[in-house]
């Protein structure tokens, strides 16, 4: 992490309840490293126990990043930036449309048979991540779920989700996979436009749908992180943990970066 990164995000990492109030070590006194850590485990996809000694002890390290996620702090954390993202981009901090789509990936042995399909349609033994994106490409919200379970059927409890995290989204789009009973769904129960974005008869070949392509486009970013190019995780929390942080590090080197019109 450099120091512009540690500059833009230090003010934005949440304070743990127990500590609010309290004595003890300040605010951020070992969070680069943790948070470096971290980070370093995702992009490299290693295993916990192989961090190298440059780093806090592994237990340490795995302490820290379960405790923020029993805490809700990776979320929070990550929804700071996302905001701080948007708003640096000339939008408002809460979005008011996205995209849903769901990416099928290969489980480690790690994975338990509880919670691992089959994809018969990608044909892809593992784990499906449903997520919705702003038109950014920002991650709302993610779940992690087994292949085996339709598109339609995870985006039911995503999209309830959506809907109770995120007020101002009034339209989602979606590809061919979500047609059907889930449109009049939406808007019967959350008050929620869902558009279907389809390819068109004469199409032919490989053509960039609009706004779909906003949502593939994450997933490639994800896959950047080797740790996500197959899923690892015992338990699904500790999957959508992971993405959160591989977005994590996207945002904030997206906010240490210079500005276009400040660059001239």
């Amino acid at each position: 992490m450099t120091d512009a990164e540690w500059t833009a995000i230090r003010p934005l990492l949440p304070v743990p309840a127990w500590l609010q109030g309290r004595g003890g070590q300040p605010e951020g006194y070992c969070h680069r490293q943790m948070l470096d850590a971290i980070r370093y485990l995702v992009a490299g996809g290693i295993s916990w126990r192989a961090m190298p000694a440059d780093f806090p002890a592994w237990g340490r390290v795995y302490a820290f990043f379960r405790r923020w996620r029993e805490h809700g702090l990776i979320a929070e954390f990550h929804d700071r930036l996302r905001g701080k993202v948007r708003e640096r981009e000339g939008r408002e901090a809460e979005p008011t449309a996205g995209v849903i789509d769901a990416q099928s990936v290969r489980a480690a042995a790690s994975v338990p048979a509880a919670s691992r399909g089959y994809d018969g349609g990608k044909q892809v033994p593992g784990r499906k991540r449903p997520i919705v994106t702003d038109t950014l490409g920002l991650l709302l919200v993610v779940a992690v779920t087994a292949a085996n379970i339709g598109d339609r059927d995870a985006a039911v409890g995503l999209l309830a989700r959506l809907r109770a995290l995120h007020r101002d989204i009034v339209l989602v789009w979606a590809d061919g996979g979500y047609t059907g009973g889930l449109v009049e769904w939406c808007r019967r129960r959350l008050a929620l436009t869902l558009e279907i974005v389809k390819r068109t008869d004469d199409m032919e070949g490989f053509v960039v749908l609009p706004r779909r392509w906003v949502v593939e486009r994450t997933f490639a970013w994800l896959l950047n992180s080797r740790r996500l190019a197959r899923d690892y995780g015992t338990r699904p929390e500790n999957s959508e943990a992971m993405i959160r942080w591989s977005m994590v590090t996207r945002m904030s080197r997206r906010l240490a970066r210079p500005r276009a019109a400040d660059r001239c």
